[in-house]
């Protein structure tokens, strides 16, 4: 049987990776794309495939009840190399799957590497790709270089959409006081590679937090440029001080909020707000700050993030940072397959397409991978249902977002994945009628009955009818996503 054609990916990321990857594993040639080191971006410190550049959190990995950790356990059945390397390296993290992110990149840089039907080129695709190539995935992510954002905005006529992702800091473990902060998962909760204290706690006094809250508000904060100066910020991934200026108690209910944790140092006493530290490395050396990403000035930072209870001598391997992202008006540009229909051999994955969040860009990656892999062999090319979290994600791509609840699930990178805790000052829509970038929740997933009665004949109510009918969602994905994977696969048992 002659060898299919090779499909071009541009862009080494997350998506990229993960799309090179299924095209492989379907026996399809691929010749992935990275500009670095040739040409480096504002956020990327390596030549790495799939560099983590924010947090090192892949969010929740509870499948049941999680709509992140249901899309995990998909696309690990969907034999996920991104998924793969994440649960190799996996660190101490709660009810959350955080990686060692130096060695989860080094791995998907060697296994791409040392697959025979993937070569890797180094060089930036300035523009649009060549027309010899009959089949293309851009998956260039959040820092598309300029030359291709302005191609691909004149192929499509449209404006350029984009918004703020900022970076959260990292502490050098030694430096924290381990006499005022304390080990503990929120409600003791133990998740993979973790055993139940996989946080550092600083806690806050109110005097403290007000203080903080203060200094926040009036440090001295990154000059835009003029380009940059109307650019929204995207909720999920809000800067800590634009936080605090949009209310005095929103950080306390965002990733300062305290509840699940009790100070082994006072009693057990709750603390008025927390301060949470996750694993980095997996040496245990490095430290983030959970949900602190800032646009504050470096000195700023230094001199605000010591006023925190245990970090007054805080050494910081890395000062937090900001860089704009910029995607695509998919529902407008791309069609039902991921194509850009101004040019169908070409197809997007990842961050540009509007999906938001690590997990969520490696998986359209899969999605686009997989179908162009199918059309290579001449078959044709099916999306997930729209029932699966991957499906969802495409139909969000591809339009779903105008009739469906948008309300995020997923808070501001919240510790073990918790749901999100709204402040009278922070009021989110429930509906948003232009296209957005959407981390992945079960209002994009079309909704289910919940069961009336539990295993014992009684009645279901309240919180627990929420909980059971998220798992009739998630167990209804992964039966659908089953009959999807053995309706579409890719090679046969002799292949």
């Amino acid at each position: 049987m002659a060898q299919p054609e090779l499909v071009h990916v541009i862009g080494g990321g997350l998506a990229g990776s993960e799309a090179s990857w299924q095209l492989a594993s379907a026996g399809v040639p691929v010749v992935l794309h990275e500009m670095r080191p040739v040409r480096q971006t504002d956020a990327h410190k390596t030549d790495g495939l799939a560099e983590l550049v924010c947090s090192n959190s892949f969010r929740s990995d509870e499948w049941q009840t999680n709509a992140v950790g249901l899309l995990h356990e998909e696309m690990r059945r969907a034999g996920s190399l991104i998924m793969a390397a994440a649960d190799r390296h996996k660190l101490p993290a709660g009810g959350a799957l955080a990686v060692d992110r130096d060695a989860f990149s080094a791995d998907v840089t060697e296994r791409l590497a040392a697959h025979p039907l993937v070569s890797i080129e180094r060089g930036e695709i300035a523009g649009l790709p060549p027309a010899d190539w009959s089949s293309v995935i851009v998956a260039t992510g959040p820092l598309t270089s300029p030359a291709m954002t302005a191609a691909i905005l004149e192929l499509t006529g449209e404006d350029s959409l984009a918004f703020f992702d900022a970076i959260a800091p990292i502490v050098h473990y030694e430096s924290i006081d381990h006499d005022i902060a304390w080990k503990q998962s929120r409600y003791d909760k133990a998740g993979p590679g973790g055993g139940g204290a996989d946080y550092i706690n600083c806690p806050m006094t109110k005097s403290e937090y007000d203080a903080f809250i203060d200094a926040l508000i009036a440090g001295e904060k990154t000059e835009f440029k003029e380009w940059e100066a109307n650019t929204p910020y995207f909720d999920g991934c809000l800067p800590i001080e634009v936080m605090a200026e949009r209310g005095r108690e929103t950080l306390r209910f965002g990733p300062m909020k305290p509840v699940g944790l009790a100070d082994p140092r006072k009693g057990g006493h709750r603390p008025y707000a927390v301060v949470q530290l996750r694993q980095d490395n997996a040496l245990g050396t490095l430290w983030n700050i959970v949900g602190f990403q800032t646009k504050l000035k470096y000195a700023e930072q230094t001199r605000i993030f010591r006023m925190i209870p245990g970090l007054g001598d805080a050494q910081f391997a890395r000062l937090g940072g900001l860089h704009r992202n910029t995607f695509l008006n998919s529902p407008v540009v791309l069609d039902g397959l991921m194509r850009l229909k101004a040019d169908p051999r070409i197809r997007f994955a990842g961050q540009i397409t509007g999906v938001e969040g690590y997990v969520e860009s490696a998986a359209m990656g899969l999605v686009t991978g997989r179908l162009a892999a199918a059309e290579r062999l001449g078959r044709s090319p099916h999306t997930p249902p729209a029932t699966t979290a991957l499906g969802a994600l495409v139909a969000h791509i591809t339009g779903g977002h105008i009739v469906h609840d948008l309300a995020d699930e997923s808070s501001i990178d919240a510790p073990e994945g918790d749901a999100p805790i709204s402040s009278p000052a922070t009021p989110t829509a429930s509906k948003r009628r232009s296209f957005q970038p959407m981390n992945i929740n079960y209002g994009l997933i079309p909704p289910i009955e919940a069961p009336a009665l539990d295993a014992d004949g009684r009645k279901i109510k309240g919180k627990d009818k929420t909980f059971a009918k998220k798992r009739a969602a998630s167990e209804r994905a992964l039966r659908d996503l089953a009959h999807w994977l053995a309706a579409n696969a890719l090679k046969t048992a002799a292949e």
